[in-house]
């Protein structure tokens, strides 16, 4: 087993007054060679967007990207046609593809939108650009992984890629043991809120923890806690 701990307060950071941003992987002026990716996690950026305010339209290719809204309302529009709302407790994604551009907004003109937008790289270039969301009920993940991204679940909204992103809201004490469905992943587990013991390591608010060369991962909470798990191939071929 191989663990790398990312701790909350060695995050990169970027506040532009409208955008308050912690980055968990190199992202935009923040570098470090040691945090570019896991497997093919390639962002985790922690976001909170001032009210009205928000990311103009910009191009991205050849990424999938994963947004999931804390709190607030996010507004995307994208050159496919879509104009959509995201809201706490959906899950959007979209597949950047051979090229797509896309503006996203603070919905609201009183209050501040939170959500975490993820990158993955994808298992096959240059696809038709793609766009889906889902909206996943919060009593659904009380004492349980609920999944909420996956290459091969209906319930899930799908990915190009062979990972599995699972949502836990967990009462003190809970316990559970994670099967990775696929040889040759591993697992990043991102803490919304809480404190858990995962691996034999002790993390908490905002903390990240990536593990690899496992086949089950045993979790336990050591208080109320929430979280987002991320299996992801450790591959990059």
């Amino acid at each position: 087993m191989k663990t790398v701990l990312h701790l909350a307060a060695t995050r990169g950071h970027a506040n532009f007054g409208w955008l308050d941003s912690y980055h968990s992987f190199s992202f935009g002026h923040y570098y470090d060679p040691e945090r570019v990716h896991f497997g093919a996690l390639r962002v985790l950026n922690d976001d909170t967007v001032s009210a009205g305010m928000g990311f103009g339209k910009h191009p991205h290719d050849n990424m999938e990207i994963v947004s999931i809204p804390l709190s607030g309302d996010l507004h995307h529009k994208d050159s496919t046609g879509r104009d959509e709302i995201i809201r706490q407790h959906d899950v959007q994604i979209m597949s950047a593809g051979s090229g797509i551009a896309h503006s996203e907004y603070n919905a609201n003109k009183d209050k501040p939108v939170k959500f975490l937008q993820i990158w993955v790289m994808p298992k096959a270039q240059n696809i038709e650009p793609r766009y889906e969301q889902k909206s996943f009920k919060p009593e659904n993940r009380v004492n349980q992984l609920l999944n909420v991204v996956a290459p091969d679940n209906k319930d899930a909204v799908w990915i190009n890629q062979d990972a599995w992103f699972s949502l836990g809201n967990f009462t003190k004490d809970f316990s559970t043991t994670y099967q990775l469905k696929k040889s040759g992943n591993g697992v990043y587990i991102f803490v919304l809120d809480g404190s858990l013991e995962v691996a034999g390591q002790t993390i908490n608010t905002r903390d990240g923890l990536g593990i690899s060369e496992i086949e089950t991962i045993d979790i336990k909470a050591s208080t109320d806690a929430q979280i987002v798990l991320i299996e992801i191939p450790m591959s990059l071929n």
